[in-house]
């Protein structure tokens, strides 16, 4: 490239609940300078809208009736990521219960999968500066192609510790419980499975600090980056 300008990267940043992916993905992209996407809010805004609705969630069929319906908006301003639908800010109503509870079921449903898919395509790939894009399958489905893949894991007891916290004191085997179940819905759902991809580099957090897993992926980027 030109004028020594550097190529956009885009990092795929995979794993369960409590592995530190939010925290993780928001601060690489800040201290890099890079667009942050929280794919995982985007399946929250699909539900939380069908929620509103009264959509049957006992039925694939009736969720993938509607599943183009609702227009969701990602900012991506790793400092102030921002998340609409129908113009309405739900960044506060997608983290409630009633939507964590559902969001694995709505995700499953192959309509609302390719949806969400698409809208992450066309926010990764239209980025100037890079990307970091986090969830569940942006390795192995939404973007194989990505530059660099990163999958975090951690144990069950350390996630469901970390979860808890974040949950302001709420019971770490029930927290548990909850992780391991929706681990087991992501990881055997007929679409997009919660899966590693085969170029991914595994990052364990189990015994890392935050500062110690960002500093970790960073340096993947930065080596990614000047490798080009």
């Amino acid at each position: 490239m030109e004028n020594g300008a550097v190529k956009p990267v885009i990092v795929a940043i995979d794993g369960p609940s409590g592995t530190g992916k939010s925290s993780t993905s928001k601060a690489v992209a800040a201290q890099l300078g890079l667009s942050y996407l929280d794919t995982g809010a985007q399946y929250r805004a699909i539900t939380w809208w069908m929620v509103t609705n009264g959509i049957d969630l006992t039925d694939p069929t009736a969720i993938a009736a509607v599943a183009g319906k609702p227009e969701i908006v990602s900012g991506t301003d790793p400092s102030h990521p921002t998340i609409t639908v129908d113009g309405v800010d739900v960044a506060g109503p997608i983290r409630t219960e009633e939507v964590t509870s559902k969001v694995s079921a709505v995700s499953a449903v192959p309509e609302v999968r390719t949806r969400i898919s698409e809208l992450q395509r066309l926010l990764a790939t239209g980025t100037e500066t890079g990307i970091v894009v986090e969830g569940r399958d942006i390795g192995t489905t939404v973007l194989p192609d990505a530059d660099l893949k990163v999958f975090l894991t951690a144990s069950a007891e350390a996630r469901a510790a970390r979860r808890s916290g974040e949950l302001k004191g709420a019971d770490v085997n029930a927290t548990r419980e909850a992780l391991v179940k929706r681990d087991a819905a992501d990881s055997s759902r007929k679409t997009s499975p919660l899966a590693k991809a085969d170029d991914a580099v595994e990052v364990d957090t189990t015994e890392l600090t935050l500062a110690q897993v960002i500093e970790c992926v960073v340096t993947l980027v930065e080596e990614k980056r000047a490798g080009k």
